[in-house]
């Protein structure tokens, strides 16, 4: 059976977005990732409340995200996987904040979401692709009878884990590490190789 291998990209490949957008601006509200709240759509709007209040639109976030880079050591672990497996990235992420960080990767294969913007650059609301997608995405795979391994970090990730042949964390933080024992944690692309090279 052929294997796909089905990556988080937040806190997996490369920075979270929301952590440097609240450093740029000084917006600590905005600190808060899926890592501290588990229902995606809670956090997103209170995102979007917090970008409206203080101002945020589509570019003051879009120019943080272009000085963003890859974890160190995310491309060369990208390169490897995709050698020995097909690549999906399932992200929580927007496809309007997705392209500067794509390229730095040769754009991988990208399932995330979409942003609605006014003409004016305010963030007016986002579209969901479809409810749980990361978990309905590695369904549909296995229905296609391939073999799928996914690795994330964080709350929106566990749906992910669980339903794949085979789930991996990331340098997930305590209380998810805590809340789930059953999946194997790893702290570094070495690790996190090995875990793949031990599933695929």
């Amino acid at each position: 059976m052929s294997s796909i291998a089905c990556l988080d990209l937040e806190g997996v490949l490369v920075p979270e977005i929301w952590i440097n957008v609240a450093q740029r601006t000084g917006i600590d509200e905005l600190m808060a990732t899926t890592r501290d709240v588990a229902d995606y759509s809670q956090l997103m709007q209170q995102r979007l409340d917090i970008c409206e209040k203080n101002g945020l639109g589509i570019r003051e976030i879009t120019d943080v995200i272009a000085g963003l880079r890859p974890l160190d050591g995310a491309g060369d672990f990208l390169s490897w996987l995709r050698e020995n497996s097909q690549v999906i990235i399932l992200s929580d992420t927007f496809y309007e904040f997705s392209q500067p960080l794509m390229r730095q990767l040769d754009f991988p294969t990208l399932f995330c979401h979409r942003l609605e913007i006014a003409a004016d650059g305010r963030i007016a609301g986002f579209q969901l692709r479809m409810p749980d997608q990361k978990r309905e995405a590695v369904q549909a795979l296995k229905n296609l009878n391939f073999r799928v391994v996914a690795a994330g970090d964080s709350y929106n990730d566990i749906s992910m884990l669980s339903e794949a042949d085979a789930g991996i964390l990331f340098s997930p933080p305590e209380n998810v590490v805590a809340e789930f024992p059953q999946f194997p944690v790893t702290v570094d692309y070495s690790g996190l190789q090995a875990a793949f090279e031990q599933v695929l």
